[in-house]
Protein backbone atom coordinates (compact mmCIF):
# COMPACT_ATOMS: atom_id res chain seq x y z
CA UNK A 1 0.00 0.00 0.00
CA UNK A 2 1.24 3.82 -0.10
CA UNK A 3 3.72 4.48 1.91
CA UNK A 4 1.40 7.19 3.78
CA UNK A 5 -0.52 4.46 4.60
CA UNK A 6 2.09 2.78 6.77
CA UNK A 7 3.16 2.94 9.96
CA UNK A 8 7.00 4.73 10.16
CA UNK A 9 8.20 1.51 11.61
CA UNK A 10 7.70 -0.54 8.30
CA UNK A 11 8.30 1.59 5.66
CA UNK A 12 11.46 0.32 3.84
CA UNK A 13 12.65 1.54 0.74
CA UNK A 14 10.92 -1.28 -0.99
CA UNK A 15 11.13 -0.30 -4.91
CA UNK A 16 12.21 3.27 -3.78
CA UNK A 17 14.25 3.71 -7.39
CA UNK A 18 12.09 2.02 -9.38
CA UNK A 19 11.04 6.03 -10.37
CA UNK A 20 14.70 6.36 -11.98
CA UNK A 21 13.39 3.95 -14.84
CA UNK A 22 12.00 4.91 -17.66
CA UNK A 23 8.28 4.01 -17.94
CA UNK A 24 7.25 2.97 -21.27
CA UNK A 25 5.64 -0.07 -21.69
CA UNK A 26 2.05 0.96 -22.81
CA UNK A 27 -1.29 -0.65 -21.47
CA UNK A 28 -1.97 -3.12 -24.23
CA UNK A 29 1.80 -4.27 -23.46
CA UNK A 30 0.82 -5.54 -19.62
CA UNK A 31 -2.22 -7.29 -21.27
CA UNK A 32 -0.37 -9.18 -23.68
CA UNK A 33 2.71 -9.77 -21.75
CA UNK A 34 0.66 -11.26 -19.09
CA UNK A 35 -0.90 -13.37 -21.34
CA UNK A 36 1.91 -14.21 -22.77
CA UNK A 37 3.20 -16.11 -19.28
CA UNK A 38 0.44 -17.92 -18.48
CA UNK A 39 -0.86 -19.23 -21.90
CA UNK A 40 1.84 -21.73 -22.41
CA UNK A 41 2.27 -25.87 -22.34
CA UNK A 42 -0.62 -25.23 -19.49
CA UNK A 43 -3.00 -24.79 -22.06
CA UNK A 44 -1.65 -26.53 -25.00
CA UNK A 45 -0.62 -29.33 -23.71
CA UNK A 46 -1.60 -29.70 -19.80
CA UNK A 47 -5.24 -29.36 -20.20
CA UNK A 48 -4.95 -32.95 -21.54
CA UNK A 49 -3.94 -34.40 -18.71
CA UNK A 50 -6.71 -32.77 -16.79
CA UNK A 51 -9.31 -33.63 -19.04
CA UNK A 52 -8.14 -37.22 -18.28
CA UNK A 53 -8.63 -37.42 -15.18
CA UNK A 54 -11.78 -35.54 -14.45
CA UNK A 55 -13.51 -35.85 -17.70
CA UNK A 56 -15.82 -33.10 -19.09
CA UNK A 57 -15.89 -32.27 -15.32
CA UNK A 58 -12.36 -30.72 -15.58
CA UNK A 59 -14.43 -27.85 -16.82
CA UNK A 60 -15.73 -27.47 -12.79
CA UNK A 61 -12.01 -27.48 -12.33
CA UNK A 62 -10.65 -24.85 -14.51
CA UNK A 63 -13.98 -22.58 -12.93
CA UNK A 64 -12.16 -23.13 -9.25
CA UNK A 65 -8.61 -22.35 -10.29
CA UNK A 66 -9.97 -19.91 -12.74
CA UNK A 67 -12.24 -18.50 -9.57
CA UNK A 68 -8.85 -18.14 -7.11
CA UNK A 69 -6.56 -16.96 -9.44
CA UNK A 70 -9.21 -14.09 -10.65
CA UNK A 71 -9.55 -13.24 -6.70
CA UNK A 72 -5.65 -13.31 -6.28
CA UNK A 73 -5.17 -10.86 -9.43
CA UNK A 74 -7.32 -8.48 -7.98
CA UNK A 75 -5.57 -8.67 -4.80
CA UNK A 76 -2.51 -7.73 -6.53
CA UNK A 77 -3.66 -4.97 -8.95
CA UNK A 78 -5.16 -3.79 -5.19
CA UNK A 79 -1.32 -3.46 -3.78
CA UNK A 80 -0.11 -2.54 -7.41
CA UNK A 81 -2.04 0.32 -8.06
CA UNK A 82 -1.63 1.45 -4.45
CA UNK A 83 2.40 1.16 -4.77
CA UNK A 84 3.82 0.43 -8.09
CA UNK A 85 7.36 -1.43 -8.11
CA UNK A 86 9.21 -3.52 -10.49
CA UNK A 87 9.73 -5.85 -6.66
CA UNK A 88 6.12 -6.17 -6.62
CA UNK A 89 4.55 -8.95 -4.16
CA UNK A 90 8.30 -8.89 -2.86
CA UNK A 91 8.11 -5.44 -1.82
CA UNK A 92 4.07 -5.94 -0.85
CA UNK A 93 5.24 -9.19 1.50
CA UNK A 94 8.50 -6.81 2.94
CA UNK A 95 6.46 -4.17 3.80
CA UNK A 96 3.42 -6.39 5.38
CA UNK A 97 5.42 -9.14 7.08
CA UNK A 98 9.35 -8.25 7.33
CA UNK A 99 12.37 -8.40 5.00
CA UNK A 100 12.55 -12.11 5.80
CA UNK A 101 9.86 -12.64 3.94
CA UNK A 102 9.74 -10.12 0.90
CA UNK A 103 13.37 -11.17 0.30
CA UNK A 104 12.32 -15.14 0.13
CA UNK A 105 9.39 -14.50 -2.02
CA UNK A 106 11.53 -12.59 -3.99
CA UNK A 107 14.42 -15.41 -4.41
CA UNK A 108 11.97 -17.94 -4.64
CA UNK A 109 9.75 -16.79 -7.55
CA UNK A 110 13.22 -15.62 -9.39
CA UNK A 111 14.45 -19.36 -8.98
CA UNK A 112 11.05 -20.58 -10.37
CA UNK A 113 11.11 -18.41 -13.26
CA UNK A 114 14.82 -19.05 -14.41
CA UNK A 115 13.94 -22.82 -14.10
CA UNK A 116 10.84 -22.49 -16.67
CA UNK A 117 12.70 -20.77 -18.46
CA UNK A 118 15.54 -23.01 -19.06
CA UNK A 119 12.64 -25.62 -19.52
CA UNK A 120 10.46 -23.82 -22.32
CA UNK A 121 14.02 -22.77 -23.92
CA UNK A 122 14.55 -26.90 -24.06
CA UNK A 123 11.10 -27.92 -25.18
CA UNK A 124 10.97 -24.96 -27.79
CA UNK A 125 14.41 -26.53 -29.56
CA UNK A 126 13.20 -29.90 -29.15
CA UNK A 127 9.71 -29.17 -31.38
CA UNK A 128 11.64 -27.06 -33.80
CA UNK A 129 14.27 -29.13 -34.10
CA UNK A 130 11.21 -32.03 -35.63
CA UNK A 131 10.61 -29.73 -37.85
CA UNK A 132 13.35 -28.39 -39.21
CA UNK A 133 15.77 -31.53 -39.50
CA UNK A 134 19.33 -31.82 -39.57
CA UNK A 135 19.64 -29.07 -36.74
CA UNK A 136 20.82 -29.46 -33.55
CA UNK A 137 18.79 -29.29 -30.45
CA UNK A 138 21.38 -27.23 -28.49
CA UNK A 139 21.94 -25.14 -31.19
CA UNK A 140 18.22 -24.16 -31.17
CA UNK A 141 18.00 -23.20 -27.78
CA UNK A 142 21.27 -21.64 -27.40
CA UNK A 143 19.64 -19.60 -30.62
CA UNK A 144 16.36 -18.83 -28.36
CA UNK A 145 18.32 -17.89 -25.51
CA UNK A 146 20.60 -15.38 -27.59
CA UNK A 147 17.68 -13.77 -29.13
CA UNK A 148 15.32 -13.25 -26.32
CA UNK A 149 18.56 -11.88 -24.11
CA UNK A 150 19.26 -8.97 -27.04
CA UNK A 151 15.09 -8.49 -26.78
CA UNK A 152 15.23 -8.32 -22.71
CA UNK A 153 18.43 -5.62 -23.44
CA UNK A 154 16.82 -3.30 -25.76
CA UNK A 155 14.60 -1.75 -23.12
CA UNK A 156 11.05 -2.13 -22.22
CA UNK A 157 9.26 -0.20 -24.86
CA UNK A 158 11.10 -2.42 -27.23
CA UNK A 159 10.27 -5.58 -25.27
CA UNK A 160 6.98 -4.51 -24.61
CA UNK A 161 6.58 -4.60 -27.88
CA UNK A 162 7.50 -7.49 -29.35
CA UNK A 163 5.96 -9.68 -26.58
CA UNK A 164 2.72 -7.72 -27.61
CA UNK A 165 3.24 -8.93 -31.56
CA UNK A 166 4.41 -12.26 -30.25
CA UNK A 167 1.72 -12.99 -27.78
CA UNK A 168 -0.99 -12.00 -30.21
CA UNK A 169 0.12 -14.77 -32.50
CA UNK A 170 -0.53 -17.02 -29.79
CA UNK A 171 -4.07 -15.44 -28.71
CA UNK A 172 -5.18 -15.25 -32.34
CA UNK A 173 -3.90 -19.18 -32.80
CA UNK A 174 -6.32 -19.79 -29.38
CA UNK A 175 -9.45 -17.36 -31.26
CA UNK A 176 -9.05 -19.27 -34.75
CA UNK A 177 -9.45 -23.15 -32.55
CA UNK A 178 -12.32 -21.48 -30.64
CA UNK A 179 -13.85 -20.72 -33.87
CA UNK A 180 -13.04 -23.92 -35.52
CA UNK A 181 -14.56 -25.46 -32.81
CA UNK A 182 -17.82 -23.70 -32.54
CA UNK A 183 -18.08 -23.89 -36.24
CA UNK A 184 -17.38 -28.16 -35.70
CA UNK A 185 -20.21 -28.56 -32.90
CA UNK A 186 -22.56 -26.50 -34.89
CA UNK A 187 -22.19 -28.41 -38.04
CA UNK A 188 -21.15 -25.42 -39.68
CA UNK A 189 -17.98 -27.17 -41.18
CA UNK A 190 -18.69 -28.36 -45.01
CA UNK A 191 -17.87 -32.62 -44.93
CA UNK A 192 -17.76 -32.60 -41.20
CA UNK A 193 -20.52 -33.74 -38.91
CA UNK A 194 -21.34 -31.95 -35.49
CA UNK A 195 -20.39 -34.39 -33.00
CA UNK A 196 -23.74 -32.76 -30.75
CA UNK A 197 -23.21 -32.22 -27.26
CA UNK A 198 -23.27 -36.16 -26.38
CA UNK A 199 -19.40 -36.35 -25.38
CA UNK A 200 -19.83 -34.21 -22.49
CA UNK A 201 -22.51 -36.84 -21.12
CA UNK A 202 -21.50 -40.44 -22.08
CA UNK A 203 -18.75 -42.52 -20.84
CA UNK A 204 -19.96 -42.16 -17.27
CA UNK A 205 -21.23 -38.60 -17.50
CA UNK A 206 -20.58 -35.28 -17.16
CA UNK A 207 -18.33 -36.36 -13.69
CA UNK A 208 -17.35 -40.18 -14.69
CA UNK A 209 -14.68 -40.28 -12.03
CA UNK A 210 -16.55 -38.26 -8.99
CA UNK A 211 -15.56 -35.49 -7.05
CA UNK A 212 -12.07 -37.35 -6.46
CA UNK A 213 -11.52 -36.77 -10.53
CA UNK A 214 -12.27 -32.71 -10.26
CA UNK A 215 -10.08 -32.92 -6.99
CA UNK A 216 -7.21 -34.30 -9.97
CA UNK A 217 -8.19 -32.43 -12.23
CA UNK A 218 -7.77 -29.47 -10.06
CA UNK A 219 -4.43 -30.18 -8.58
CA UNK A 220 -3.20 -30.50 -12.51
CA UNK A 221 -4.68 -27.01 -13.73
CA UNK A 222 -4.01 -24.63 -11.17
CA UNK A 223 -0.68 -24.38 -11.95
CA UNK A 224 -1.66 -23.91 -15.97
CA UNK A 225 -2.19 -20.25 -14.22
CA UNK A 226 1.50 -19.07 -13.05
CA UNK A 227 2.79 -16.40 -14.57
CA UNK A 228 0.01 -14.08 -14.23
CA UNK A 229 1.40 -12.08 -11.62
CA UNK A 230 3.78 -10.80 -13.79
CA UNK A 231 1.68 -7.98 -14.94
CA UNK A 232 2.23 -6.28 -11.43
CA UNK A 233 5.62 -6.33 -12.34
CA UNK A 234 4.87 -4.69 -15.54
CA UNK A 235 3.00 -1.92 -14.49
CA UNK A 236 5.39 -0.39 -13.11
CA UNK A 237 7.37 0.48 -15.96
CA UNK A 238 4.47 2.04 -17.32
CA UNK A 239 3.93 5.72 -17.06
CA UNK A 240 0.82 5.94 -15.41
CA UNK A 241 1.23 2.61 -13.28
CA UNK A 242 -2.19 3.24 -10.72
CA UNK A 243 -4.33 3.60 -13.93
CA UNK A 244 -3.01 1.20 -16.03
CA UNK A 245 -2.24 -1.73 -13.42
CA UNK A 246 -6.75 -1.66 -12.57
CA UNK A 247 -7.54 -1.74 -16.76
CA UNK A 248 -5.07 -4.18 -17.53
CA UNK A 249 -6.24 -6.75 -14.91
CA UNK A 250 -10.11 -6.25 -15.54
CA UNK A 251 -8.84 -7.02 -19.20
CA UNK A 252 -6.39 -9.99 -18.73
CA UNK A 253 -9.29 -11.65 -15.98
CA UNK A 254 -12.50 -12.43 -18.72
CA UNK A 255 -9.62 -13.34 -21.62
CA UNK A 256 -8.19 -15.55 -19.62
CA UNK A 257 -11.37 -17.63 -18.77
CA UNK A 258 -12.73 -17.18 -21.97
CA UNK A 259 -9.56 -18.62 -24.00
CA UNK A 260 -9.08 -21.78 -20.83
CA UNK A 261 -12.29 -22.76 -20.12
CA UNK A 262 -13.46 -22.04 -23.87
CA UNK A 263 -10.79 -24.01 -25.36
CA UNK A 264 -11.56 -26.77 -22.76
CA UNK A 265 -15.19 -26.66 -23.57
CA UNK A 266 -14.35 -27.19 -27.29
CA UNK A 267 -12.16 -30.02 -26.67
CA UNK A 268 -14.46 -32.16 -24.34
CA UNK A 269 -17.76 -31.36 -26.56
CA UNK A 270 -16.09 -32.59 -29.78
CA UNK A 271 -14.06 -35.50 -28.18
CA UNK A 272 -15.04 -38.42 -25.86
CA UNK A 273 -13.69 -37.38 -22.48
CA UNK A 274 -11.16 -40.64 -22.77
CA UNK A 275 -9.75 -40.34 -26.22
CA UNK A 276 -6.34 -41.11 -26.07
CA UNK A 277 -5.39 -38.49 -28.78
CA UNK A 278 -7.30 -35.74 -26.61
CA UNK A 279 -5.19 -36.93 -23.75
CA UNK A 280 -1.29 -36.39 -25.17
CA UNK A 281 -2.35 -33.49 -27.56
CA UNK A 282 -6.03 -31.77 -27.05
CA UNK A 283 -5.49 -29.20 -29.54
CA UNK A 284 -4.31 -31.73 -32.53
CA UNK A 285 -6.60 -33.91 -31.63
CA UNK A 286 -9.78 -31.22 -31.83
CA UNK A 287 -8.19 -30.07 -35.50
CA UNK A 288 -7.94 -33.46 -36.60
CA UNK A 289 -11.58 -33.95 -36.11
CA UNK A 290 -12.62 -31.18 -37.61
CA UNK A 291 -9.96 -32.09 -40.74
CA UNK A 292 -8.59 -29.32 -40.42
CA UNK A 293 -5.09 -29.64 -43.54
CA UNK A 294 -2.02 -30.06 -41.57
CA UNK A 295 -3.11 -29.89 -37.65
CA UNK A 296 0.02 -31.66 -36.80
CA UNK A 297 2.64 -28.87 -37.86
CA UNK A 298 0.45 -26.03 -37.43
CA UNK A 299 0.16 -26.67 -33.36
CA UNK A 300 3.50 -27.15 -33.42
CA UNK A 301 4.15 -23.73 -34.68
CA UNK A 302 2.07 -22.39 -32.47
CA UNK A 303 2.89 -24.25 -29.23
CA UNK A 304 6.71 -22.99 -29.96
CA UNK A 305 5.50 -19.32 -30.03
CA UNK A 306 3.69 -19.99 -26.56
CA UNK A 307 6.69 -21.32 -25.33
CA UNK A 308 9.09 -18.63 -26.95
CA UNK A 309 6.55 -15.99 -25.64
CA UNK A 310 6.31 -17.00 -22.06
CA UNK A 311 10.07 -17.39 -22.02
CA UNK A 312 10.25 -13.57 -23.15
CA UNK A 313 7.51 -12.74 -21.11
CA UNK A 314 9.72 -14.80 -17.78
CA UNK A 315 13.02 -13.59 -18.52
CA UNK A 316 11.88 -9.95 -18.37
CA UNK A 317 9.91 -10.46 -15.08
CA UNK A 318 13.09 -12.47 -13.87
CA UNK A 319 15.13 -9.47 -14.71
CA UNK A 320 12.87 -6.98 -12.93
CA UNK A 321 12.56 -9.07 -9.80
CA UNK A 322 16.60 -9.53 -9.36
CA UNK A 323 16.75 -5.54 -9.94
CA UNK A 324 14.17 -5.24 -7.44
CA UNK A 325 16.01 -7.68 -5.05
CA UNK A 326 19.78 -5.63 -5.72
CA UNK A 327 18.15 -2.20 -5.90
CA UNK A 328 16.89 -3.03 -2.49
CA UNK A 329 20.09 -4.57 -0.63
CA UNK A 330 18.50 -8.27 -0.79
CA UNK A 331 20.98 -9.47 -3.87
CA UNK A 332 24.09 -7.89 -4.53
CA UNK A 333 24.19 -4.50 -5.50
CA UNK A 334 25.59 -5.18 -9.18
CA UNK A 335 21.75 -6.31 -9.57
CA UNK A 336 20.37 -3.11 -8.80
CA UNK A 337 21.99 -1.01 -11.51
CA UNK A 338 20.42 0.39 -14.53
CA UNK A 339 22.27 0.98 -17.88
CA UNK A 340 21.75 5.14 -19.41
CA UNK A 341 18.72 3.29 -21.09
CA UNK A 342 17.37 2.00 -18.13
CA UNK A 343 17.62 -1.61 -18.47
CA UNK A 344 18.71 -3.47 -15.95
CA UNK A 345 21.45 -5.45 -18.05
CA UNK A 346 23.60 -7.16 -15.13
CA UNK A 347 19.71 -8.77 -13.78
CA UNK A 348 18.81 -9.60 -17.20
CA UNK A 349 22.21 -11.31 -17.80
CA UNK A 350 22.19 -12.75 -14.36
CA UNK A 351 19.34 -14.41 -14.91
CA UNK A 352 19.24 -15.67 -18.42
CA UNK A 353 22.75 -16.90 -17.37
CA UNK A 354 20.80 -19.58 -14.67
CA UNK A 355 18.45 -20.26 -17.39
CA UNK A 356 21.29 -20.93 -19.87
CA UNK A 357 22.96 -23.60 -16.94
CA UNK A 358 19.75 -24.97 -16.77
CA UNK A 359 19.68 -25.97 -20.81
CA UNK A 360 23.21 -27.25 -20.72
CA UNK A 361 22.13 -29.34 -17.57
CA UNK A 362 19.42 -30.80 -19.36
CA UNK A 363 21.62 -31.52 -22.79
CA UNK A 364 23.52 -33.34 -20.44
CA UNK A 365 21.53 -35.37 -17.95
CA UNK A 366 18.00 -35.13 -19.93
CA UNK A 367 16.51 -37.45 -17.95
CA UNK A 368 17.18 -36.22 -14.05
CA UNK A 369 18.15 -32.94 -13.85
CA UNK A 370 15.38 -30.14 -15.51
CA UNK A 371 13.08 -32.95 -13.88
CA UNK A 372 13.96 -32.37 -10.03
CA UNK A 373 14.74 -28.22 -10.74
CA UNK A 374 11.02 -28.17 -11.91
CA UNK A 375 10.04 -30.84 -8.58
CA UNK A 376 11.89 -27.86 -7.08
CA UNK A 377 9.67 -25.15 -7.81
CA UNK A 378 6.82 -27.14 -9.17
CA UNK A 379 4.40 -25.28 -6.47
CA UNK A 380 6.13 -21.60 -5.88
CA UNK A 381 3.33 -20.15 -6.92
CA UNK A 382 1.03 -21.73 -4.16
CA UNK A 383 3.78 -20.44 -1.85
CA UNK A 384 3.88 -16.68 -3.73
CA UNK A 385 0.30 -16.40 -4.38
CA UNK A 386 -0.30 -17.38 -0.34
CA UNK A 387 1.98 -14.94 1.38
CA UNK A 388 0.50 -12.11 -1.62
CA UNK A 389 -2.78 -13.05 -0.28
CA UNK A 390 -1.68 -12.11 3.36
CA UNK A 391 -0.04 -9.18 2.57
CA UNK A 392 -3.07 -7.62 0.72
CA UNK A 393 -5.24 -8.27 4.05
CA UNK A 394 -2.51 -6.45 6.20
CA UNK A 395 -1.83 -3.62 3.64
CA UNK A 396 -5.50 -3.30 3.82
CA UNK A 397 -6.59 -3.23 7.01
CA UNK A 398 -3.16 -0.44 7.51
CA UNK A 399 -4.34 1.64 4.68
CA UNK A 400 -8.24 1.60 6.32
CA UNK A 401 -7.08 2.50 9.25
CA UNK A 402 -4.76 4.94 8.44
CA UNK A 403 -7.78 6.25 6.01
CA UNK A 404 -5.92 6.24 2.74
CA UNK A 405 -8.24 6.29 -0.12
CA UNK A 406 -7.68 3.64 -2.74
CA UNK A 407 -8.27 3.78 -6.59
CA UNK A 408 -8.54 0.29 -7.09
CA UNK A 409 -9.87 -1.81 -4.32
CA UNK A 410 -10.17 -5.99 -4.08
CA UNK A 411 -13.98 -7.11 -4.08
CA UNK A 412 -15.85 -7.35 -0.58
CA UNK A 413 -12.33 -7.16 1.19
CA UNK A 414 -12.24 -9.00 3.57
CA UNK A 415 -14.63 -11.86 3.13
CA UNK A 416 -13.40 -12.60 -0.34
CA UNK A 417 -9.36 -12.54 0.60
CA UNK A 418 -10.42 -15.04 2.93
CA UNK A 419 -12.44 -17.08 0.93
CA UNK A 420 -9.51 -17.28 -1.72
CA UNK A 421 -6.99 -18.10 1.16
CA UNK A 422 -9.38 -20.77 2.07
CA UNK A 423 -9.34 -22.16 -1.14
CA UNK A 424 -5.71 -21.97 -1.58
CA UNK A 425 -5.33 -23.76 1.52
CA UNK A 426 -7.39 -26.81 0.63
CA UNK A 427 -5.76 -26.83 -3.09
CA UNK A 428 -2.62 -27.82 -0.50
CA UNK A 429 -4.51 -30.04 1.45
CA UNK A 430 -5.32 -31.91 -2.03
CA UNK A 431 -1.81 -32.04 -2.72
CA UNK A 432 -0.86 -33.87 0.08
CA UNK A 433 -3.45 -37.27 -1.29
CA UNK A 434 -1.81 -37.01 -5.09
CA UNK A 435 1.73 -38.01 -5.20
CA UNK A 436 3.37 -36.56 -7.73
CA UNK A 437 2.12 -33.21 -6.43
CA UNK A 438 2.99 -34.33 -2.61
CA UNK A 439 6.43 -34.63 -3.65
CA UNK A 440 6.56 -31.03 -5.63
CA UNK A 441 4.74 -29.57 -2.46
CA UNK A 442 7.32 -30.74 0.12
CA UNK A 443 10.15 -30.43 -2.48
CA UNK A 444 9.20 -26.38 -2.42
CA UNK A 445 8.45 -26.62 0.92
CA UNK A 446 11.89 -28.09 1.58
CA UNK A 447 13.52 -24.66 -0.87
CA UNK A 448 11.55 -22.03 1.05
CA UNK A 449 12.57 -23.33 4.26
CA UNK A 450 16.78 -22.77 2.77
CA UNK A 451 15.55 -19.09 1.36
CA UNK A 452 13.92 -18.07 4.46
CA UNK A 453 17.10 -19.41 6.58
CA UNK A 454 19.50 -17.89 4.30
CA UNK A 455 17.18 -14.73 3.88
CA UNK A 456 17.28 -13.99 7.52
CA UNK A 457 21.38 -14.43 8.32
CA UNK A 458 21.74 -12.05 5.21
CA UNK A 459 19.87 -9.35 7.58
CA UNK A 460 21.07 -10.53 10.38
CA UNK A 461 24.31 -9.57 8.69
CA UNK A 462 23.49 -6.77 7.03
CA UNK A 463 21.66 -5.29 10.32
CA UNK A 464 25.12 -5.46 12.10
CA UNK A 465 27.39 -4.15 9.36
CA UNK A 466 24.65 -0.59 8.88
CA UNK A 467 24.79 1.73 11.68
CA UNK A 468 22.00 2.57 13.75
CA UNK A 469 18.98 3.77 11.88
CA UNK A 470 15.57 4.80 13.17
CA UNK A 471 12.46 3.34 12.37
CA UNK A 472 12.17 4.22 9.15
CA UNK A 473 15.65 1.72 8.12
CA UNK A 474 12.14 -1.36 8.75
CA UNK A 475 11.84 -4.29 10.46
CA UNK A 476 14.65 -7.11 10.43
CA UNK A 477 12.44 -10.07 9.81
Amino acid sequence: MPQSALPPSTQAPAGAADSSAPRKMQPRHLVLMSLGSAIGTGLFVGSGAGIAAAGPAVLISFLIAGTMVILIMRMMGEMAAADPSSGAFSVYAEKALGRTAGTTVGWLWWFQIVIVIAAEATAAAAITASLVPGVEQWVLALAFIIAFTAVNLAGAARLGEFEYWFAILKVAAIIIFLGVGVAFIAGWLPGVASPGVDNLFNNGGFMPNGMTGVASGLLLVVFAFGGTEIITIAAADTEEPSKNIAAAISSVIWRILVFYIGSVLVMVTVLPWDSEALSTGPFVAVLHAAKVPGADTVMAVVIVIALLSAMNANLYGASRMAYSLGERGRAPAALGRLSSGGVPRRAVLASVAFGFIGVVLNYLYPDTVLMILLNLVGSSCLVVWGISIVSQIILRRRADAAGTELTFKMWAFPWLSYFALALLAGIVVLGFFDDAVRVQLLATAGLSAVLVLLAWRFERRSARRRPAAGPAAGPAD
